[in-house]
C-alpha cells in the first residue's frame, strides 16, 4: 500500500538531492555554515547512535561490548568525522573491525555522509509474511543507499523528483 506521505528515508533522499541541486546543505552555502550544521548533526546523532549500539550489545553480544566514541575530530583530508563503535572480546580476538557508525564530512565533499565499518551484504532469512514485513525498514535503507550511490556516480539529475 502506498500513501501520499513519503517514508522517512525517501524524504531524507529528497532533502539530500535538493541540496545537491541547490548547492546547499541545511540551508547553508558556505563551507563554514555547512561545518556548523555538521557539528550540530553529530551532536544530535550521539544519543541514537549510542542507543543502537547498546541494543546490539545487549541483545546480540550479551552485554560484553564496549561503546567508544571519538567525538568530532579532524580527518586526513582536512574534513572532520565522528565515530561510534562497539567492540567486544570475540571481535577483538578475531582481529576484525568493531561495529562502527561514522558521520564524516570530507574536505572535498559537498555535504556530510554516514557509513558503517563494513556494509554490503544483508542476511535474508524469510520464512513467512511476518519475516518479510520485518524487512521493510532494511529494504528501504538498502534502496536509499543504492539510489544515493547511483547519484554519487552521476548526479542528482537522475532522480526525476528533484
Amino acid at each position: 500500500m502506498t500513501t501520499n506521505v513519503a517514508p522517512a528515508p525517501l524524504e531524507a533522499l529528497v532533502r539530500h538531492f535538493t541540496d545537491l541541486r541547490d548547492g546547499t546543505h541545511a540551508g547553508h552555502t558556505t563551507r563554514e555554515g555547512k561545518e556548523r550544521a555538521f557539528h550540530q548533526a553529530v551532536t544530535l546523532l550521539d544519543a541514537p547512535a549510542r542507543q543502537v549500539l547498546a541494543e546490539f550489545d545487549h541483545h546480540l553480544l550479551l552485554d560484553t561490548g564496549t561503546i567508544e566514541t571519538t567525538g568530532l575530530v579532524p580527518d586526513t583530508t582536512g574534513g572532520s568525522f565522528a565515530a561510534w563503535s562497539l567492540s567486544w572480546p570475540a571481535q577483538r580476538a578475531a582481529g576484525i573491525a568493531p561495529i562502527t557508525l561514522t558521520a564524516h564530512y570530507g574536505a572535498g565533499f559537498h555535504h556530510p555522509h554516514l557509513r558503517g565499518a563494513t556494509v554490503g551484504e544483508w542476511p535474508l532469512n524469510v520464512m513467512d509474511a511476518r519475516h518479510a514485513a520485518e524487512l521493510v525498514p532494511v529494504l528501504r535503507a538498502i534502496a536509499a543507499a543504492d539510489l544515493h550511490n547511483l547519484v554519487f556516480l552521476r548526479d542528482w539529475r537522475i532522480v526525476p523528483a528533484i
